[in-house]
C-alpha cells in the first residue's frame, strides 16, 4: 500500500493505492479540478484509474471537485451518518459566480452504512475501517487502516485534545486511540507521527506537541507579566524562541497557539 499526499489546495487530499485500487480521500475547494489533475500527473497516475471517493465531511474545501473527479469514473462512497449533508456546500458555490462547481449527482453515489465499512475497503484491498469522528461536524468521518494510517479531516488535532476536554472532539479522539494509529493525516495541518506511549497514554508525545505545550507555557508566562529570563528558566526554552513567541503573541490580535507556531515556522524557512 501506498499513500500520496496531494498539495494542489488549501486542503490537503490523499489517494491510497492498494495492490487493485485507489481510493481518494477528501476533494478541494471548487475550482481546483486542473490543479488536481496535474497533482495527479506529478504522481503519475490517471485521475482515471481512481475507484473510489471518500470526503471525510460535506463542507466547500473537502468536497468541492468530487462530482468533476467522479465524472472521470470514480465511485463517491457516502456514509448513512453522512447522507443529509450532501448538499451542504451547494448554496455557498453557488454564490462564488465565476466558480465552477458540480453538485454531486445523488443517483450515483454509493451509500454504505458505517458498519460495513470494512467489507467495502475489502472491495479494493484496503484493510480498515470508517467510523464516525463528530465534533467538526455533525457529518464528519475517519478512514483508519490496520496499518495505523488513520485520515482525520478536520477533525481538531490532537495536540490540542486538552482544549477539548468533556466535548465530542475528545470522544472522537478517543474512538480513534482505542484502534492505535500510529500516523495521523490531517486536513489542514502536517501528518503527526504517534509513538507508542502516546497512544497507550491517550497523549501525544511527538515534537510537533511538545512545541504546542511550550508555547502554550510561554504565553501563560507572558499573560503573568513575566520577562524573557524569568520565562526561560520557568520553560528550558532557548532565548530567541522565547522572543519570537513573545513577539508574535502581542503584535498579533487573538492569535492561538497554533497561529504562533506556524508564523515561527515561515520565519524559519
Amino acid at each position: 500500500m501506498r499513500i500520496h499526499e496531494l498539495h494542489y489546495s488549501n486542503t490537503n487530499t490523499y489517494l491510497i493505492e492498494s495492490e487493485s485500487g485507489k481510493l481518494l480521500f477528501d476533494t478541494g475547494w471548487a475550482g481546483t479540478f486542473q490543479a488536481f489533475c496535474r497533482a495527479m500527473k506529478d504522481i503519475g497516475i490517471s485521475v482515471r484509474d481512481i475507484d473510489l471517493i471518500l470526503i471525510s465531511h460535506f463542507h466547500p474545501d473537502h468536497m468541492g471537485i468530487a462530482q468533476e473527479i467522479a465524472n472521470l469514473g470514480a465511485v463517491i462512497l457516502v456514509s448513512d451518518v453522512q447522507k443529509e449533508h450532501i448538499h451542504d456546500a451547494d448554496g455557498i458555490f453557488a454564490k462564488e459566480k465565476g466558480t465552477h462547481f458540480e453538485p454531486v449527482i445523488d443517483e450515483k453515489v454509493r451509500y454504505f452504512s458505517i458498519e460495513e465499512s470494512r467489507k467495502i475497503l475489502n472491495e479494493i484491498d484496503l484493510k480498515g475501517q470508517i467510523i464516525r469522528t463528530p465534533g467538526h461536524s455533525d457529518d464528519s468521518i475517519s478512514l483508519i487502516l490496520d496499518d495505523g494510517s488513520v485520515f482525520v479531516g478536520d477533525l481538531n488535532p490532537i495536540y490540542e485534545l486538552e482544549l477539548h476536554k468533556g466535548t465530542q472532539i475528545e470522544a472522537s479522539w478517543n474512538k480513534l486511540l482505542e484502534l492505535k494509529p500510529k500516523t495521523i493525516y490531517y486536513g489542514h495541518a502536517k501528518t503527526a507521527r504517534l509513538d507508542a506511549k502516546a497512544v497507550e497514554d491517550n497523549t501525544n508525545e511527538t515534537e510537533e506537541s511538545n512545541k504546542y505545550a511550550l508555547v502554550s507555557a510561554i504565553i501563560r508566562y507572558i499573560d503573568k507579566g513575566y520577562d524573557i529570563e524569568k520565562i526561560q528558566k520557568k520553560t528550558g526554552s532557548d532565548r530567541e524562541f522565547v522572543e519570537d513567541v513573545m513577539r508574535m503573541y502581542l503584535t498579533h490580535t487573538n492569535v492561538g497557539v497554533q497561529g504562533i507556531l506556524d508564523r515561527i515556522e515561515i520565519k524559519n524557512r
